[in-house]
């Protein structure tokens, strides 16, 4: 039944198939995942180039500091942290500035989509930081610099489009990650995406779920991992 794409009935959820679950919940996770991928993607192009035109100097050492407890932290810790700063924040305004947890909103999206992609925003940093330190002394930058293009020019248009190459390789298994859900962070928001659910199943010994989720994510993973290369 597996084979053809029929993978049953959840066990505690009655007479709930596990493809409508998939159907119905992998849209949420999907459009936070999205968010969350840029936010990773573009911080962490950023950052990394950032860190790669300041090597060994201030701002290269407080953006690796930054990566390393990006790299070490789990991300369901961050989350932990940022409902606790909301909830702080709430107290300070006396009001409900933003949403401790939920769906619904932007405001129940950019703070989960922050923390969910963190990590893959540390690893996107480095990663783009020592591919943009390959590069520098390459051919084609000196050829670029003795035909006098601007430092921002050989940057944009020389440097950063070729480094970032390495980094779209690994967006494959990022996209595939993210977009899935971060399964405790989707708990500990109240995020009803696909994530949850997982984590649900686990703790409720739901078979046919857990069995069907991890087929179809691991048959999104070698899709986006094909579709990227």
């Amino acid at each position: 039944n597996m084979l053809t794409g029929d993978f049953g009935i959840s066990f505690t959820q009655e007479n709930r198939e596990v493809n409508d679950i998939i159907r119905e919940h992998f849209p949420i996770s999907a459009i936070l995942g999205t968010v969350s991928l840029m936010v990773a993607a573009v911080g962490g192009i950023m950052l990394g180039s950032l860190a790669a035109a300041f090597r060994n100097k201030r701002p290269d050492g407080f953006i690796m500091f930054i990566v390393v407890i990006g790299v070490a932290v789990p991300n369901f810790v961050f989350a932990v942290l940022a409902q606790w700063g909301i909830t702080e924040v709430n107290k300070g305004f006396n009001a409900d500035v933003l949403p401790v947890g939920g769906w619904g909103s932007f405001k129940h999206i950019w703070v989960p989509a922050i923390v969910l992609g963190l990590g893959t925003l540390a690893y996107l940093t480095r990663l783009m930081r020592s591919s943009m330190l390959e590069v520098v002394n390459l051919d084609y930058i000196r050829t670029a610099k003795a035909k006098g293009v601007s430092p921002s020019g050989i940057l944009f248009k020389h440097q950063i489009r070729n480094a970032v190459m390495p980094v779209i390789t690994v967006l494959g298994p990022a996209i595939a990650a993210i977009t899935t859900g971060g399964f405790v962070v989707e708990s500990n928001f109240a995020i009803p995406g696909l994530g949850r659910y997982f984590v649900q199943a686990v703790q409720q010994l739901d078979y046919t779920v857990i069995m069907g989720l991890t087929v179809f994510y691991g048959a999104y993973l070698v899709f986006m991992v094909i579709f990227v290369d």
